[in-house]
């Protein structure tokens, strides 16, 4: 079965930094691309990095191209997403997700392209 969970949201000034952490179990995580999506009050789900299987190749949003940097450590079955300069419309739920696909993930994924999540972790930003 499996099992993803977030941790390392929290509330953040506008332009600070936080790093979450996806602990993943229940599957071979190293062999599959993941990523991140978010979830703002009143929007769609976006997703907002992905990286391949190897950690090799990553994809952005254009919205958090140059801030945030997504990698994953596969000895310790682990995702991240280091989030600097945050700004106010950042705030969300963040979701680390596992992809459809094997090995690598060519393009920025959308919702539909992910099979599981976890069960999220808050961030906020004030301005």
């Amino acid at each position: 079965q499996v099992q993803l969970v977030e941790s390392g949201g929290g509330s953040v000034q506008a332009g600070g930094s936080l790093r979450l952490s996806c602990a993943a179990s229940g599957y071979t995580a190293s062999m599959y691309c993941m990523g991140w999506i978010r979830q703002a009050p009143g929007k769609e789900r976006e997703g907002v990095a992905n990286i391949d299987a190897g950690g090799g190749s990553t994809y952005y949003a254009d919205s958090v191209k140059g801030r945030f940097t997504i990698s994953r450590d596969n000895a310790k079955n682990t995702l991240y997403l280091q989030m600097d300069s945050l700004k106010s419309e950042d705030t969300a739920m963040y979701y680390c997700a596992k992809s459809m696909y094997g090995g690598s993930c060519s393009h920025r994924l959308k919702e539909f392209e992910y099979t599981d999540w976890g069960q999220g972790t808050q961030v906020t930003v004030s301005s």
